[in-house]
């Protein structure tokens, strides 16, 4: 079982920069996947961004491309999300999951573990 614990989440004024942080319990966390996703009131949940287990290749949804950057450290068991110039429609609550598959995915339900979330909210 792999216990994620997401962090860094708070308000912040539009045009603005946060980093979440996503420190994971397994042993093995540098063999998986790791995805952050988010949920806005009132929609479904959505990908964000996803990382291999060694950091080598990235993937982000078309919104985020350019403002965003998920990257990892397996030393510390932690992945992060930096988030540059942000709007208020990135107001959500932000989640990070592990894939144990070694495949980069941003289909929701292939994601195994899921955190419990940290909140964002961008003010305009």
């Amino acid at each position: 079982q792999v216990q994620l614990v997401e962090s860094g989440g708070r308000l912040v004024q539009a045009g603005g920069s946060l980093r979440l942080s996503c420190a994971a319990s397994a042993r093995t966390f540098s063999s998986y996947t790791m995805g952050w996703f988010r949920q806005a009131p009132g929609k479904e949940r959505e990908f964000v961004a996803a990382v291999t287990w060694s950091g080598g290749s990235t993937y982000y949804v078309d919104s985020v491309k350019g403002r965003f950057t998920i990257s990892r450290d397996n030393a510390k068991n932690t992945v992060y999300l930096q988030m540059n110039s942000l709007k208020p429609e990135d107001t959500a609550v932000y989640y990070c999951a592990a894939d144990r598959s070694r495949l980069i995915t941003r289909i929701e339900y292939e994601y195994d573990y899921w955190g419990q979330g940290t909140q964002v909210t961008v003010s305009s």
